[in-house]
């Protein structure tokens, strides 16, 4: 049968399957249980020919995506016992994480660039992730102002789960600041951050996978090898440019492996919480939502018209690593075929193994976003009055202490709860919109991911080093 044939046949059966649905759900037209599970796996079946067809990575990561959902929504103890499928897929992908952010690094400071491009490099991505950032915060300062999702929010029929018991002060910083005023708090704290980016131990940085205190180590090393005499470098750079070479290899034959973990990650997501989940906090995620899909088209999307990105091929580029960062809820699952994505789509790779890397720690779009949105809900709920000065001192504030923690699914959860306590918002509401969490999660990753993927594109672009033809070969589309 051919692909065509096929493609029309999913098509049709997905598009009845959704009517069907929407039928059911919204009661207006009275569908048994038994035929709702008939339909969805009429409908995996349909979706299991075409992927059989088209024998796509991508299309494959997609479809195991819908069936994780309809295992998740009819056989919730399975899907809860397929969670260690998803862990073993992320623990994978974090071993590729390490050695291919230092070989990269390092070749590309010491084998290609020259110690001023790298220096402009830095400023240039800065300056870029700083503005993106800024305008994830207002838009969702501006959504949540705006639908006031927390308002009248009744929270004993929320569901509650026990709040993770961490926080982002050490309790050696903790003595520290108990001897230091108030008003220095925040010096110290920043200090603390900027202390924190520095390895101590460049092998305990990989193993806790601290992806900023690698790309410091690695920028530093790399500067280190390019100050070295030709004789003496030489091997060091082959090695990196082999290790690189052979890292990347490596992604691609982990990624035949995403398939199972996604749809895995997404059978334990629908199994554990249920989509009765979504009715009990839809304003909320709608509001989420409409914020990233707004900012998506109000800033990243200009972004793109403006420096002539080609935006269906880029979509196309970065669909893979967008579908595995939204069904894992890490950044870190995403990061290597990013990284190999923006290279095929015509970023050198000494700016892609720059940028990426130090964008999952600067340049967090979607959970900037989801912070400050939160964060002012939390005060809805709870029934306090913010002012718009107060709201921007607790946006910013979050804006700083979340850096680095894109790679660690729902660590952003930890930033909301320990900054609620210095703002003196109950973490009880936390804990109640905690069920909802990971489904925020997969998109505020995803949007991490994308503004990642366009920022190495932007700095290509004012470096004068992107390769405008490379989007319209054939294998950027087909990887």
């Amino acid at each position: 049968m051919s692909k065509i044939r096929v493609g029309y046949i999913t098509l049709i059966t997905v598009s009845i399957a959704i009517l069907i649905t929407l039928l059911y759900e919204f009661d207006i037209v009275q569908i048994s249980p038994m035929v709702m599970i008939g339909v969805r796996w009429i409908t995996a079946a349909a979706l299991l020919l075409n992927a059989l067809t088209r024998k796509n990575l991508t299309t494959w990561i997609l479809t195991c995506m819908v069936f994780g959902i309809f295992v998740g929504l009819d056989f919730p103890e399975l899907a809860k016992a397929l969670q260690p499928l998803s862990q073993a897929f992320i623990k994978l992908v974090k071993t590729i994480v390490g050695p291919i952010l230092f070989a990269t690094l390092v070749f590309g400071i010491a084998g290609h660039s020259d110690l001023k491009q790298v220096g402009r490099m830095a400023w240039k991505s800065m300056l870029y992730f700083t503005c993106a950032t800024t305008l994830a915060i207002f838009i969702g300062l501006a959504a949540i102002n705006l639908t006031k999702a927390g308002v009248g929010v009744d929270i004993e029929n929320m569901p509650h789960e026990e709040l993770p018991k961490v926080s982002s002060v050490t309790e050696s910083d903790q003595v520290a600041l108990s001897h230091i005023d108030e008003s220095a708090q925040g010096v110290y704290k920043f200090n603390a951050f900027i202390r924190d980016t520095f390895p101590e131990n460049i092998v305990k940085a990989v193993y806790e996978n601290k992806v900023l205190q690698i790309v410091v180590f690695a920028v530093i090393f790399g500067i280190a090898l390019a100050l070295v005499e030709e004789k003496k470098r030489k091997p060091l750079v082959d090695f990196t440019e082999s290790l690189s070479e052979a890292m990347f290899k490596f992604t691609n034959l982990v990624m035949y492996f995403a398939p199972i973990g996604v749809g895995a990650a997404m059978a334990y997501t629908v199994g554990h919480l249920g989509v009765d989940i979504l009715k009990n906090l839809f304003m909320l995620l709608a509001t989420l939502y409409l914020a990233l899909i707004a900012f998506l088209t109000l800033v990243l999307f200009p972004v793109a018209l403006y420096l002539r990105i080609p935006v269906l091929k880029f979509i196309a580029a970065v669909k893979e690593p967008v579908s595995i960062a939204f069904a894992t809820t890490s950044s870190d699952a995403a990061l290597p075929k990013a990284m190999s994505a923006m290279e095929k789509f015509g970023v050198p790779r000494k700016i892609v193994s720059f940028v990426i890397p130090t964008g999952y720690s600067f340049n967090l779009d979607g959970t900037s976003l989801y912070l400050s949105l939160a964060s002012i809900f939390v005060a809805q709920a709870a029934g306090i009055d913010l002012t718009i000065g107060q709201q921007l001192l607790i946006a910013f504030t979050l804006m700083i202490t979340s850096k680095g923690v894109a790679a660690v699914p729902r660590a952003s959860l930890i930033i909301l709860i320990a900054t609620a306590d210095q703002f003196g918002l109950p973490t009880f509401v936390i804990a109640a919109i905690l069920g909802i969490d990971e489904l925020m999660d997969m998109a505020r990753t995803s949007v991490n991911v994308i503004g990642n993927c366009l920022a190495t594109v932007v700095v290509a672009k004012w470096e004068g080093e992107f390769d405008e033809e490379a989007p319209y070969r054939t294998d950027v589309e087909e990887q």
